[in-house]
């Protein structure tokens, strides 16, 4: 499998894992303190560079860390953006 799938599937299965609280609620919420730090890092690694420090920060640490924001896909919504939005940003610089 290409990186693309493969950070595809991954993003998928944190955003899974960061809408276990609603599963079990007053569980998960608490476990989300711990996931939070553990989804920023996740979202760096994945995605190097400022916007992995960008959305690492904002979309890993401050939305998992937030109560009732886990609904939020951030590690597919970065997906998207890293191989659509910053794509036709990048062609646009060019032109």
């Amino acid at each position: 499998m290409n990186k693309k799938i493969i950070l595809l599937i991954l993003g998928i299965i944190f955003d899974g894992i960061g809408l276990l609280s609603y599963v079990f609620p007053a569980v998960f919420e608490a476990i989300d303190f711990v996931w939070a730090p553990i989804s920023a890092l996740a979202m760096y690694l994945m995605y190097k560079g400022k916007k992995g420090v960008m959305f690492g920060t904002i979309g890993g640490f401050i939305e998992e860390a937030m109560p009732f924001t886990d609904f939020i896909p951030s590690f597919t919504l970065m997906w998207f953006y890293t191989y659509f939005i910053q794509k036709e940003d990048e062609l646009k610089e060019v032109k």
